[in-house]
């Protein structure tokens, strides 16, 4: 399927990509028309790297930060990817269903419908959840359902304002957003002041009925008093987008004593603070589509708000506008400036981003009849490379940061092995990452990866609750495998692992790269050395684990089974002893943020009598430090801290320390390739993903019951 994209910062490209899948509670739409969010979309767009820079200087600070993490060669190439990779823009349109998962039962393939939902895109087919689509009315056209979205963020900044029969409203900016929130403020009986630089904008708004247009400039204020009998408005909506404060204070200056101020636009937000003072000016953000905008469950697990409780969601908000336009109370058509085919995109970003041009709304219309491979779920890529016999193919699953920063790099500098394939669910992050590193394919199917047999290994790196069923897929499909941690969420998966990987003969590799890390090497061979039990403890801050990041909910094992269980992992293979029993304590379970099982202590026992503490949290500050392991044992004192630092008491030379941090990737991979073919066994398997995900699972166990404390049981968990 065709599909819109960002090549880079720049180049607006159309790209062939696998079509997409729907997943529980999502819909695949064919589109016949989608509207380009000008402001949205362009604003992603950078034709100057320096001027992004400028006007953005945390970017040279996050680059440094990544490179004193992943070193300066890893972060250059990645700097340089950026001026090829693909994202696709766009996220309001309307077509026909195509499918729909089971767990959507009140639509059906042929429904006429309007989307919406960031990620969606412009192309062939769009996969979205159900909250995010709508039917379409009698008598709207695909063409004007295609603003639904857009339309909704309008409504939403009017519910917002409160607007009444009465109120004198200023709409700042008369861009679409701008031009729909005056129409929409006007059906609430409001009297409309529509604010714009631009001449043109300014009389379309008063040809759509505002009461009263005006092109803003240096006599605005006067104007808006003058008309308001030198009171002001009782409230301003800003719609503009922009870099400066202008807009904002422009708000501020029209604004009546104890009026308000409701943003929807992109702009700096400086207010003078005495007027906002002296005038007790309420200031209202409004977000997105309404209740339920960037909430992962209504979006994305259908939950809806209780009607009665949340009158206007943002699904109920897109229904309410297609309505009204329905009925003729809004008017759209006269919105659309420019209409294009779907394959010419390319011209149509290019007339939103000329001045000259004078676009509002842009139009991408599509093909009334399907491509008869429409669906085709694997797109060739580069020709399969030549390689020797013993070259072992792996297909890559999942297009996650792990990928980006850890296992491709890794994979590309490791002989004998080369990226045949790339699966993700994102058909357009697929192409990408296939692009880049000359895979011969990408899909969105992972029945092609399974049927492939050409590809002799998997390298699982998709969310943590995908890990197991992909793992055993691809065992009982007779691929090696390389998981990423966690390797299971349950004891019931790790069983299932360890029997498939037995019943195989495969390599299952768990990926444990602090056994790779070159200071906890040397801190266990200096361990190694000692007489008798040892004492360790072990500190990990994960800030990054916490508020919205899909890592930290508790449903899916949050930060404990997600990232924790490295260090069961690594206190075992430090000690070379069996972990037999654990207490614990975390915070307050119900707490939500930050989430409680999330923040634990733990205290372990060993076969060989030592013992170790294990506290991890997520709410340090980053610049505290991620991890630190201290070992203690008679007549030995060794400590490690973030991949750079090794102190030796008593030890010659006491200090070692790298500038850059060394994590160990790249002989995890390579050490996994050379078992493949036939070299030295990889040293972390399904034993080892079994221990620390029943360990996690003890852990949590032992914190909800007040520490008592739980014997890990792993034989007995595996049966």
């Amino acid at each position: 399927m065709k599909q819109v994209v960002r090549r880079g910062l720049t180049e607006m490209v159309v790209e062939e990509v696998p079509a997409p899948r729907a997943g529980p509670h999502h819909v695949v739409v064919r589109p016949l028309a989608s509207l380009i969010s000008s402001g949205t979309e362009t604003a992603s767009i950078h034709p100057s790297v320096l001027r992004t820079v400028r006007n953005n200087p945390s970017h040279l600070r996050k680059i440094w930060d990544v490179m004193m993490v992943q070193g300066p060669r890893l972060t250059i190439d990645e700097v340089r990817a950026k001026f090829d990779e693909l994202a696709a823009l766009g996220y309001s349109g309307a077509g026909l269903v195509d499918s729909v998962h089971p767990t959507v039962t009140d639509l059906r393939p042929g429904d006429p419908v309007a989307y919406g939902g960031e990620g969606t895109g412009h192309g062939e087919l769009v996969v979205t959840g159900r909250q995010l689509v709508v039917p379409m009315p009698a008598g709207v056209s695909f063409a004007d359902a295609s603003f639904a979205t857009l339309g909704s963020i309008a409504l939403n900044s009017v519910r917002i304002a409160g607007v009444g029969i009465g109120d004198v409203v200023a709409v700042i900016g008369l861009g679409l957003v701008g031009q729909l929130t005056a129409q929409l403020a006007k059906l609430q009986g409001a009297r409309v002041i529509a604010l714009d630089l631009v001449a043109e904008r300014v009389a379309l708004a008063a040809a759509l009925g505002a009461d009263d247009a005006l092109s803003s400039g240096e006599a605005t204020q006067e104007a808006v008093l003058a008309l308001t009998g030198g009171r002001g408005v009782d409230c301003a909506i800003i719609c503009a987008a922009a870099k400066s404060a202008a807009p904002a204070q422009l708000a501020l200056s029209v604004t009546r004593d104890r009026g308000r101020i409701v943003v929807v636009g992109a702009v700096e937000l400086q207010f003078p603070w005495l007027e906002m003072y002296l005038k007790e000016i309420q200031l209202y953000m409004s977000r997105a589509y309404g209740p339920g905008s960037y909430d992962p469950e209504y979006e994305r697990q259908a939950i809806d708000y209780p009607f009665a409780y949340v009158r206007w969601t943002e699904n109920r908000n897109m229904e309410e506008f297609l309505r009204l336009v329905a009925g003729g109370q809004l008017r759209t058509a006269a919105l659309v400036t420019h209409r294009y085919a779907l394959e010419d995109a390319p011209k149509a970003y290019a007339t939103i981003m000329d001045p000259g041009a004078r676009s509002l709304a842009v139009i991408l219309e599509y093909p009334t009849e399907p491509r008869t491979d429409l669906n085709a779920r694997r797109v060739a890529v580069a020709p399969a490379a030549p390689a020797r016999r013993d070259t072992v193919r792996v297909a890559l699953v999942g297009a996650g940061n792990i990928v980006r920063w850890a296992h491709l790099p890794s994979l590309r500098r490791t002989p004998g092995a080369v990226l045949h394939a790339v699966y993700s669910a994102n058909g357009v992050r697929a192409k990408s990452y296939a692009s880049r590193y000359r895979a011969a394919y990408c899909t969105t199917d992972y029945e092609e990866i399974l049927n492939d047999p050409a590809i002799d290994a998997v390298l699982i790196a998709s969310r943590n609750p995908q890990h197991a069923a992909q793992a055993l897929g691809a065992l009982r499909a007779g691929k090696h495998v390389f998981v990423e941690k966690p390797m299971a969420l349950t004891e019931a998966e790790c069983a299932e692992l360890v029997a498939a990987q037995r019943d195989s003969g495969r390599v299952c590799a768990v990926g444990f790269n602090r056994r790779f890390a070159p200071d906890y090497i040397a801190q266990r061979d200096h361990l190694g050395r000692r007489h008798g039990p040892a004492v360790l403890q072990c500190r990990v801050n994960s800030p990054g684990i916490s508020g919205p990041f899909w890592m930290a909910d508790p449903a899916i094992g949050g930060a404990l089974l997600g990232e924790a269980v490295h260090f069961i992992d690594l206190l075992y293979w430090m000690l070379g002893a069996e972990p037999t029993l654990v207490s614990a304590f975390m915070l307050p379970e119900q707490s939500s943020e930050p989430v409680g099982m999330n923040n634990v202590t733990a205290t372990l026992r060993f076969a060989d009598d030592s013992i170790a503490t294990l506290t991890y949290c997520t709410i340090g500050h980053r610049s505290a430090g991620g991890e630190q392991l201290e070992a203690f044992a008679a007549g030995v004192n060794v400590s490690s801290s973030d991949f750079r630092k090794l102190r030796v008491a008593g030890g010659v030379p006491p200090r070692r320390s790298r500038f850059f941090a060394d994590k160990g990737y790249t002989e995890q991979m390579q050490s996994f390739i050379r078992a493949i073919q036939g070299g030295p066994a990889h040293p972390v398997g399904v034993l080892d993903g079994a221990r620390a995900t029943i360990g996690c699972l003890r852990l949590l166990e032992s914190a909800r019951n007040d520490g008592a404390p739980r014997a890990f049981g792993l034989d007995q968990a595996l049966g």
